[in-house]
């Protein structure tokens, strides 16, 4: 069987940094983890060819060559993965599709084409699949009825990717996490119990990675990196070794709930592994949306003292923020601008409230018959797909204004200062692996586009400096950083005008509706019909 994996393009988006991947001369940020460890899990003695489309288009040659396309995709990537089933039918290939989109979505991949849906977890559903193809069946759904046990899950085919078009590599310790905020769909996805793999079955996978020669970042895929506490500490007791021996070759970013603050033994151990940065779901400092939205971790201490504690420690926060939740008050969007300069957080990524597919607030608003479509959108470029408890106008003001503040040159390149200002140094010897020749080049472009073109270029100096003078560890994260107000300068720009003209989208649409309403003729000037009815 010769399998055809193909990975849809994202659309540009807060994540997509494209003007910063160009600046090292990357074409895509990660690559497609679970294509390749469905790739793991399926028949090793089929042959794979992968094509992440961010990276490069299918050839002709690789449609001829395959006997079945597998096409994996998230919500985000909606429109490509259509594109990539109708291509694949037009070459007369059998397509099977998988992944969070289809899993949350499965009659929308049905009505696009798939011929095998292959939904929930592959360890489960995978099997099922290939035993239904050796059994001849042309079509079919497979799902799971409970959680795999991922101890299991075989060694990524790390093999099968272009390794040098990505800007960092991707491994996953654990699914699931012990939370139930109301609009995340990881829990309806993956449980609320946290499964882990085993400490030294990760580790094989950073030695096939290490063999392979990747050198650099490494992000953890876990939505919460921290859900089972005992066993991330047991990983990283391990990691530490592993990465001190190996002269510290990769440098790992992750997801983690809040509560990391509360463990600073953790947090410690993490630094000594060469973990960076943290993504953090902040979502908002109001906190009754807080509570209402069932982020309930998020408000048993201090925000503000959680993130300072946290960067502290020696981890860079990134963080998620979201306006729109039911019942705020006027001026969200503003009080969480001002969090992110009081917390001096560079990367937010701000975005408004979408009910995603099976979520628990999908289902609340479902039944309150507030849902204006039937689908989610998780970019930053699109209007609630429901109706909110404020205007809507109102909100997108206020998203497009926050936005556009957040992302001011000299503001970001204050709080990225002040950022690595307060971090702790690392605590160990050797950081990073030495500078390639493309991080020199792209060292030197970025100190010409902000040292010199920009209009922040004596801020950029004075930081530069003054990063160098107190914190000169830190020096390569800070200018990454700063690298990526290229990307943000831009993207803003395209939040503006799209949010914008999609607002007067919808009022144009109100105001027919509204029309249309206006001249229905009353049930009381119609009592023929009436008659008829009754």
């Amino acid at each position: 069987m010769k399998v055809l994996l193909v990975y849809p393009l994202f659309p540009k988006s807060f994540w997509s940094f494209e003007k910063a991947l160009e600046l090292v001369g990357k074409k895509a940020l990660m690559p497609p983890l679970g294509l390749i460890t469905v790739a793991a899990i399926l028949p090793q003695d089929w042959n794979f060819k992968l094509v992440d489309c961010n990276v490069r288009p299918v050839s002709e040659a690789e449609w001829e060559w395959a006997d079945l396309v597998i096409i994996s995709a998230m919500i985000v990537q909606k429109e490509d993965f259509c594109r990539q089933i109708h291509l694949a039918k037009q070459h007369g290939k059998s397509v099977a599709v998988g992944g969070p989109y289809p899993t949350a979505l499965p009659q929308e991949a049905k009505a696009m084409g798939a011929d095998y849906l292959v939904l929930d977890e592959g360890e489960i559903t995978l099997p099922m699949f290939v035993e239904a193809l050796q059994q001849g069946a042309l079509q079919g759904t497979f799902r799971a009825t409970e959680k795999p046990d991922i101890t299991q899950t075989p060694i990524p085919r790390f093999d099968l990717l272009e390794l040098s078009a990505y800007d960092s590599m991707a491994v996953q310790f654990s699914r699931g996490c012990p939370f139930q905020c109301e609009f995340c769909d990881i829990i309806v996805l993956y449980g609320r119990k946290p499964r882990t793999k085993m400490p030294s079955q990760l580790i094989l996978e950073l030695e096939a990675l290490h063999k392979l020669g990747w050198r650099g970042r490494v992000f953890m895929v876990d939505d919460n990196f921290i859900g089972n506490k005992r066993n991330v500490k047991l990983l990283l007791l391990e990691l530490k070794v592993w990465m001190a021996e190996h002269g510290y070759p990769f440098k790992f970013f992750t997801e983690a709930s809040v509560n990391l603050a509360e463990d600073q033994e953790l947090m410690d151990l993490m630094v000594a592994c060469n973990f960076y940065a943290v993504f953090l779901g902040i979502e908002t400092p109001d906190e009754e949306s807080l509570n209402l939205t069932k982020k309930h971790q998020n408000t048993r201490n201090s925000l503000y003292d959680s993130v300072t504690a946290i960067i502290k420690s020696g981890l860079m926060v990134m963080s998620g923020f979201i306006i729109g939740f039911d019942g705020e008050e006027t001026g969200a969007g503003n009080r969480i601008v001002q969090f992110v300069e009081e917390t001096s957080i560079p990367i937010a990524f701000f975005s408004m409230l979408q009910a995603l597919p099976d979520t628990a607030l999908w289902h609340r608003l479902e039944k309150e018959e507030r849902l204006r479509l039937q689908s989610g959108d998780v970019n930053q470029t699109t209007l609630m797909n429901f109706v909110p408890t404020r205007p809507i106008e109102e909100i997108a003001q206020e998203y497009i204004d926050s936005f556009w503040k957040l992302y001011d040159p000299a503001k970001f390149l204050d709080r990225a200062y002040r950022h690595y200002l307060m971090m702790a140094e690392p605590n160990h010897k050797s950081s990073a692996p030495k500078m390639q020749w493309l991080e020199v080049k792209a060292l030197f472009k970025i100190l010409w586009r902000q040292g010199v073109v920009s209009q922040t270029r004596r801020l950029f100096w004075r930081n530069f400096f003054g990063i160098m003078r107190h914190k000169r560890s830190r020096l390569a994260e800070f200018i990454a950083v700063c690298a990526r107000l290229e990307h943000f300068l831009d993207y803003r720009e395209i939040v503006c005008r799209e949010i914008s003209q999609q607002l007067e989208e919808f009022k144009a649409n109100e105001a027919r509706i509204a029309q249309e309403k206006d001249t229905v003729p009353q049930i009381d000037a119609m009592p023929q019909t009436v008659e008829l009815i009754a």
